[in-house]
């Protein structure tokens, strides 16, 4: 059965209102001048705020096919809600004409509520605008931004506006230690439930931004190397040099030490040449001049060239020389070139390469070195 309503109650209620009232009237009379001039004043800032929102959204429109820092700002203004610019131009008129308790501490109520609303969609849209600048800039990864847009722009949309409720409630007085523990709490679960996926998203994200590599660069890590063809939300993919298809997690790739061989500017390259013992050493000191003479013919830097040992079966010269290219193709085709150039070149100068080889000697009982074999060879008659 419900309860009857409390006269008092009801005449307290009376009484208030009355009061409100009889305030409000002593003010405007009190201060009608200065409410017509606040007023006037009031409307004035809120054309000049609705003007710049107009202005803004007419840029906007015209210039919608582009998109730039310039543009954003002004998308940014064109945001601004019609409720902010009529609040602010209330308390402008609050701060300059003194009204009633009631009516100064509802119109700050408001002004704190818009404030920071609009202040949320202000930041909001520039951060988006932020990232759509990158998305339209940064064609090599469109494909993974695009499918990351929806997402990123509901993580952005709930992180704003959760630090906008707390920051309204904090200045309304209200206690939001408890309500920034939950949401610490919940965030905490979340993160821990998605762990995997969101840490592959950041590490996407990061591979975007950051650029330690791009699609069609080759890099090498741990005992992998390959070309990069997709770098997606979750994982990168890449083609190996036999043809494979590697596949890996963002968050463990960014893990490693990764070496991106396609922004070398030059290209270490050494070979080591042997030459046989039988080679004059007048021969054998001109070899350095001719393999630079080689190197520099096919315009590439020849660092160093000379003798570094005796071997087993050849005396070994080295020759460092660099490549200065980016492409690996070109690279590769200039290090042919020159291999082939200096094994032309060694024919026609008479130098022989050297290979394994091994020389067996015989001797007789008391240490005589003899024939390995009778003279007339082996089918003589043996006396």
């Amino acid at each position: 059965m419900a309860q009857p309503i409390d006269p008092g109650f009801i005449s307290n209620i009376a009484a208030t209102f009355q009061r409100l009232t009889a305030d409000i009237s002593g003010w405007l009379s009190q201060h009608y001048v200065e409410l017509i001039v606040a007023a006037i004043v009031g409307a004035v800032i809120f054309s000049i705020l609705a003007g710049i929102k107009r202005l803004a959204a007419r840029n906007v429109e015209k210039k919608h096919e582009l998109l730039g820092y310039r543009v954003i700002f002004l998308r940014t203004i064109a945001k601004t809600g019609r409720i902010f610019m009529i609040i602010v131009s209330a308390q402008l008129i609050v701060v300059y004409t003194d009204p009633p308790a009631a009516i100064t501490k509802t119109i700050g109520f408001l002004f704190i509520i818009s404030a920071v609303i609009q202040g949320a969609v202000w930041l909001r849209e520039l951060v988006l605008g932020f990232f759509q600048l990158k998305l339209a800039t940064d064609l090599e990864h469109y494909e993974t931004l695009k499918s990351a847009t929806t997402l990123i722009r509901l993580l952005v949309t709930f992180v704003i506006f959760s630090i906008a409720v707390i920051v309204i409630l904090a200045n309304l007085g209200v206690n939001v230690t408890g309500l920034i523990a939950g949401l610490g709490v919940g965030g905490i679960a979340i993160g821990l439930a998605a762990q995997g996926i969101f840490s592959d998203l950041f590490a996407a994200l990061s591979i975007i931004f950051d650029k330690p590599f791009k699609q069609g660069e080759t890099i090498s890590y741990d005992t992998s190397t390959g070309t990069i063809e997709r770098i997606g939300l979750k994982s990168t993919r890449l083609r190996a040099i036999d043809g494979e298809e590697i596949i890996i997690s963002n968050t463990n790739l960014l893990n490693k030490e990764i070496t991106n061989l396609s922004r070398l500017n030059r290209r270490r390259t050494r070979f080591a040449i042997g030459v046989i013992y039988q080679t004059k050493p007048d021969d054998a000191r001109r070899i350095p001049d001719l393999l630079k003479t080689i190197v520099e013919a096919n315009k590439a830097e020849f660092i160093r060239s000379g003798f570094v040992s005796f071997g087993d079966s050849a005396i070994n010269f080295q020759l460092d020389f660099d490549i200065m290219d980016a492409d690996y193709e070109f690279v590769y085709n200039t290090r042919h070139a020159i291999g082939l150039a200096i094994l032309q070149k060694f024919n026609e100068e008479g130098l022989e390469f050297a290979y394994p080889t091994q020389t067996t000697f015989t001797a007789a009982p008391d240490g005589e070195m003899i024939m390995p074999y009778p003279p007339g060879g082996f089918l003589a008659p043996q006396p």
